[in-house]
C-alpha cells in the first residue's frame, strides 16, 4: 500500500507552477528573436561608427588600482580585434598605459576621440591635459577630437567655471576639436558656462539609467526626443551622442530590461536613426567590464558589443537569441528530478516535481553567480547562503519527521535564511540602486517553507515582517518590474507561510498522545 503523499495539493500545484515557468523561460531564451536590422547601406562601411574602449576587462584588471599599466600588446590585440567592428575608438584617459591607443589605433586603420580625464586633483588633472594634448597634436589624422573630461559635473569634481579653464587651455594648445562629456542634463543645465570652450557638445544618453528608465520598445524614441531636444536647447554647435547602449545582463529598473536581445535591438534602432538624421554616435562600450560592478552592480560589467573572450555578443542583422541552448538548464532538472526521489526514498511524482523545481534553481544560481559575483567573499557568502537554501529544502522534503522535531543544524540554517532574507530586503529599501534582485537565492525555502512545522521564534516573526515590509515596498515602487514582483513573491511565500507554521506546531502538540509514564 502506497504511503499517503506529505504535501498538499496547494503545495504540488506550486511546485508544477514553478517547473512550467522555468520551462517555459528557459525555452523562450532558446527562440530567436526577429529583429530589425541595422541599417541597409550597400558599398558602405557596415562596422559601428565609435565605441567606448577601455582594456580592463581581464580578470583582475582594473583602472581603480593606481598601480595598473596596460600592457602595449594587449592594446594592439584589442585595437585589432576591434577594428572588424568599429571605424573609432573612444577613450577616457592617456593615463595607465593608454597614451599608445593613438599609436597603434593608426596601426590598424580606427580614429580616436581621445580622453583626458579630469577629477579633483588639479595637479593630475595639468599633467594629463598636457599629455593628451601633446598625443593629439602628434596625432592629428588619427584623433578627430580631444575629450577634456567625462562626467566631472555630475560627479561634482570641478565646478563648471574650474571646467571651463580646463576647455580653455586645450582649445588654444590642442590642434584638433575639444569637447566635453556629460549627462545631457547636465550639458544643458550648464552649457552657458560650457559652449563658449567648445567645439563640439557630446551629451551622454543613456535610457536604461534615465531617473524614469525607458522600456526597450521606447528606448530609441527616448535618445531621439533627447537629441531633438539639445539640438533645440544648445544651437547650432555640432552635436556628438558620446555615450549611449544598453546592457545584456543585470537588475531590471522599472520596465527597462538588461538582455542580449534588448541589446542587440537597441543598438540596431541607434544605428538606423544615427543612419538616417547623420548623427555622431559613440557606443559604449567596446567590451564587458567586470570590474565596473564594483561601482554599478551586475549590470555595469555587461555593456559591451564584445564579451569578455572579444567575441561578438550579437550580429547587427537577423533574428537574435538570448541563450544558445536549452539544454544546460534541462540537465540540471533532469538530475534533481532523479537525485531527490532517491534522498527522500519516496518515488512518487510530486517530489520529482519538486526535484525538477530545485534543479533549475540551482542551475539559476549558478548562472547568476557567474554574472554578479565579484570576489571571493562574494563566492563564499552568497554561494553559501544558495546552498543552504537548498540543503534545507532537500531535507524538509526528504525527512517528515524533521518538519516538526527537526536537528539543530536545520533550525540554525532556517534561522539563518530568513535573517538573510531580512537583510538583503532591507539594503534594496535604503540602496537598492545597484543589487540585484537575488530571488534564486530564496526560491528553495520558498517553495518547501509550508513544510515546516516547528515553532517560530519572535526573532523569526520579526525578520519575516522586516524582509516582508521591505519587500512589497520594493515592488510597489516599480510595480511593472517583472523581477521586483518574482523578488515580493518569494519573501511573501517564505514569510507568510511563518504563521501557518506555528499554528500547525500548535495543533499537533494538542494531538500528540502522551507517553506512558
Amino acid at each position: 500500500m502506497k504511503r499517503p503523499l506529505p504535501f498538499s495539493r496547494a503545495l504540488v500545484a506550486l511546485w508544477l507552477l514553478v517547473v512550467a515557468f522555468f520551462v517555459v523561460w528557459y525555452h523562450g531564451e532558446t527562440v530567436p528573436q526577429p529583429l530589425p536590422d541595422g541599417p541597409a547601406r550597400p558599398n558602405a562601411d557596415a562596422r559601428l561608427p565609435c565605441v567606448s574602449y577601455s582594456p580592463y576587462f581581464r580578470a583582475g584588471v582594473t583602472p581603480l588600482d593606481p598601480n595598473t599599466q596596460i600592457p602595449p600588446e594587449w592594446i594592439d590585440l584589442d585595437l585589432q580585434a576591434l577594428a572588424k567592428i568599429t571605424r573609432c575608438v573612444r577613450t577616457y584617459s592617456v593615463d595607465q598605459g593608454l597614451d599608445r591607443v593613438p599609436e597603434f589605433a593608426a596601426r590598424h586603420g580606427l580614429t580616436v576621440w581621445l580622453g583626458a580625464w579630469i577629477g579633483r586633483d588639479d595637479k593630475k588633472n595639468a599633467q594629463e591635459l598636457a599629455r593628451a594634448i601633446a598625443l593629439a597634436n602628434q596625432y592629428r589624422g588619427v584623433v578627430t577630437r580631444l575629450i577634456v573630461g567625462n562626467e566631472v559635473l555630475l560627479r561634482r569634481e570641478q565646478t563648471p567655471e574650474n571646467l571651463a579653464r580646463y576647455l580653455e587651455q586645450a582649445k588654444t594648445q590642442a590642434q584638433v576639436p575639444i569637447t566635453y562629456a556629460d549627462v545631457w542634463e547636465f550639458w544643458l543645465r550648464y552649457r552657458g558656462a560650457l559652449l563658449p570652450h567648445v567645439d563640439v557638445a557630446t551629451i551622454h544618453i543613456l535610457p536604461y539609467w534615465e531617473d524614469r528608465p525607458q522600456p526597450i520598445d521606447s528606448a530609441a524614441e527616448h535618445l531621439f526626443r533627447i537629441r531633438t531636444m539639445a539640438r533645440q536647447v544648445l544651437g547650432a554647435i555640432p552635436i556628438a551622442i558620446g555615450e549611449t547602449g544598453w546592457p545584456s545582463a543585470g537588475k531590471q529598473r522599472e520596465g527597462a530590461v538588461p538582455s542580449r536581445v534588448n541589446q542587440a535591438k537597441y543598438v540596431r534602432d541607434v544605428l538606423s536613426l544615427a543612419a538616417t538624421f547623420n548623427w555622431d554616435v559613440n557606443f559604449i562600450e567596446s567590451h564587458d567590464q567586470p570590474w565596473k560592478r564594483a561601482l554599478e552592480g551586475t549590470v555595469g560589467g555587461y555593456w559591451g558589443v564584445l564579451n569578455t573572450a572579444q567575441e561578438p555578443k550579437f550580429p547587427l542583422t537577423g533574428p537574435v537569441a538570448e541563450r544558445d541552448t536549452l539544454w544546460p538548464p534541462l540537465t540540471a532538472a533532469l538530475m534533481g528530478a532523479v537525485l531527490l526521489p532517491l534522498i527522500a526514498s519516496l518515488r512518487r511524482w510530486p517530489v520529482t516535481l519538486l526535484g525538477a523545481a530545485l534543479g533549475f534553481t540551482a542551475f539559476w544560481q549558478w548562472e547568476h553567480a557567474v554574472v554578479a559575483y565579484r570576489n571571493a567573499w562574494e563566492w563564499g557568502a552568497l554561494g553559501a547562503t544558495g546552498v543552504v537554501a537548498l540543503v534545507v529544502a532537500v531535507a524538509l522534503a526528504a525527512r517528515p519527521t524533521y518538519r516538526a522535531t527537526p536537528p539543530d543544524w536545520l533550525t540554525v540554517a532556517t534561522s539563518y535564511l530568513l535573517f538573510a532574507l531580512a537583510v538583503a530586503n532591507v539594503w534594496l529599501v535604503v540602496d537598492g540602486r545597484y543589487r540585484d534582485y537575488a530571488t534564486c537565492l530564496y526560491l528553495p525555502l520558498a517553495l518547501v517553507a509550508p513544510l515546516r512545522h516547528w515553532s517560530v521564534t519572535l526573532t523569526e516573526r520579526l525578520w519575516s515582517a522586516i524582509a516582508l515590509l521591505c519587500a512589497a515596498f520594493v515592488w510597489l515602487k516599480e510595480a511593472m518590474n517583472g523581477q521586483a514582483l518574482l523578488w515580493f513573491l518569494t519573501t511573501a511565500a517564505i514569510t507568510l507561510s511563518l504563521p501557518r507554521a506555528r499554528a500547525a506546531s500548535s495543533q499537533a502538540t494538542r494531538v500528540a498522545p502522551t507517553a506512558p509514564q
